[in-house]
């Protein structure tokens, strides 16, 4: 068996007027993120995560930025179409360790939705997909509110 280890980060701004997607929930909240597509930080992260690992690139090469086809895109379908990359070469998901950093919202009570509705888009367990939240204790633009990152950690094996 041959085993990968994949690393994905990723930051987006606070915005007002849109919508906060993490991890592919819907949190109610007065600020979402900028970003060309839903800019739900925590998917960016692992979709860089995973194809990373199996020496695919960074979800900017998959899906551009400036590309019409994925303007205001659910991340979720982005999650989705990285995962038929990994198995169509013969990858599988092992597990994922992801953190988000963020004063606010508090995300504690979001994690057990993300977990279930990353593993659904996956097609895996959400026991191995384990996401925590931390502040970076108003340090850093994160500290100052002026918006969230994410870190994400896979294993991928073949």
């Amino acid at each position: 068996m041959r085993i990968r280890v994949g690393f994905g980060y990723d930051v987006h701004q606070f915005a007002k007027d849109r919508e906060l997607w993490l991890g592919g929930i819907k949190i109610d909240y007065d600020f979402g993120l900028a970003g060309h597509s839903d800019a739900d930080v925590l998917i960016h992260a692992l979709c860089d995560a995973i194809l990373g690992a199996i020496n695919m690139r960074d979800i900017g090469f998959h899906f551009p930025d400036n590309a019409a086809e994925f303007k205001n895109i659910d991340s979720k379908i982005l999650l989705k179409d990285v995962m038929k990359i990994v198995r169509e070469r013969g990858w599988e998901f092992g597990n994922a360790d992801c953190t988000i950093a963020a004063e606010k919202p508090k995300l504690n009570p979001h994690i057990p939705e993300m977990q279930k509705t990353l593993a659904e888009v996956m097609a895996v367990d959400a026991d191995d997909i384990s996401i925590k939240a931390t502040t970076s204790e108003k340090m850093g633009f994160v500290g100052r509110q002026e918006g969230i990152a994410a870190y994400v950690t896979v294993l991928m094996h073949k």
